[in-house]
């Protein structure tokens, strides 16, 4: 038997068909093209009618998406897909998979029970994935269960405090989201820029409104002052906000995912001192913090395991 498994993010869709031990048997990935409403929606269905058509072997289908899953309506809010504030994926999966169990759960959660599944939180009971890519969210394991809140949003940590007084811009994203999320580091980086207009620096040649935070990375690491002080900051923002990860939950591990790391896994050192800064003293010292092992893949196996537990039903 076969599972396929869905990642829908904010910019493509990964879809994949695993095994029932978690060997890749395929994988395609497929870019939104600023797709929005029933666009994305019929994309997915599409891909799997495609992909049940050739393979008769599918017996269950996982899907992952970017912000919140309604179970009780099988709705989803996503609010990096315009059109998707309470979409009805469910039920339009549902329509072209008839028999075939179908289960959708966030990104956060899907991270980390891909990690759980085939990467590096294997055999653990309480595991932690701190997803850093153009927002900031957490998939949080305790006891071997997804940590789910009571409406399904536990893990939107890009909303934690980690600064004060409050400030207007945090509104829409969260304090820890605009100073340390890849869009937040682009965006910090802007606003030096503009309010430095002697800025003769590593970007200076470089529209500013086209600044992403890979610019910021290769930036400091050609010892960019400005950048210099985005990426401390940010550094700063990771390790606090781990050291409260670490205090509350007492993981055996922290797995650092998502676009950022890449580019941010050397800073992993720094980031770990930080954290030893804040963190409960016992625990900072047990928990182990590492890189995902299965890259910006990891939602699409997370997905693929969501399929599996279908399975064992």
């Amino acid at each position: 038997m076969a599972l396929l498994g869905i990642d829908l993010g904010g910019t493509k869709l990964a879809v994949a068909v695993f095994d029932e031990k978690g060997s890749l048997l395929y994988l395609e990935k497929i870019p939104l093209k600023d797709a929005a409403g029933q666009h994305v929606g019929t994309l997915i269905t599409d891909q799997i009618v495609k992909l049940l058509s050739r393979d008769n072997s599918i017996s269950s289908v996982g899907i992952s998406v970017p912000g919140i899953y309604r179970e009780k309506t099988g709705t989803v809010w996503a609010p990096n897909i315009r059109g998707w504030d309470d979409y009805p994926l469910l039920q339009e999966v549902k329509n072209v998979c008839k028999e075939i169990p179908v289960t959708i759960d966030s990104d956060r959660a899907c991270y980390i029970l891909g990690e759980s599944w085939r990467g590096n939180a294997k055999a653990c009971s309480h595991a932690i994935f701190l997803a850093v890519g153009t927002g900031i969210g957490a998939g949080i394991m305790i006891d071997g269960n997804i940590l789910r809140g009571s409406n399904h949003i536990a893990g939107a940590i890009g909303w934690m405090a980690l600064s004060k007084p409050f400030r207007e811009e945090y509104k829409n994203c969260g304090c820890f989201e605009h100073y340390a999320s890849g869009e937040g580091i682009a965006n910090s980086m802007k606003k030096i820029m503009r309010d430095n207009k002697d800025y003769s620096g590593e970007l200076s040649a470089k529209a500013i409104d086209e600044i992403t935070s890979h610019d910021v990375f290769v930036a400091f690491e050609n010892h960019d002052w400005a950048a210099k002080k985005v990426i401390e900051t940010a550094i700063q923002c990771w390790g606090m906000a781990i050291a409260n990860l670490v205090s509350l939950f007492n993981p055996e591990k922290i797995i650092l995912g998502g676009g950022v790391f890449g580019p941010a896994i050397k800073l992993i050192p720094a980031i770990k001192e930080e954290a030893a800064k804040w963190a409960q003293p016992i625990s900072i010292t047990q928990v182990s913090i590492e890189p995902s092992a299965l890259g910006n893949d990891a939602g699409v196996f997370g997905a693929g395991f969501l399929a599996l537990k279908n399975n064992i039903r």
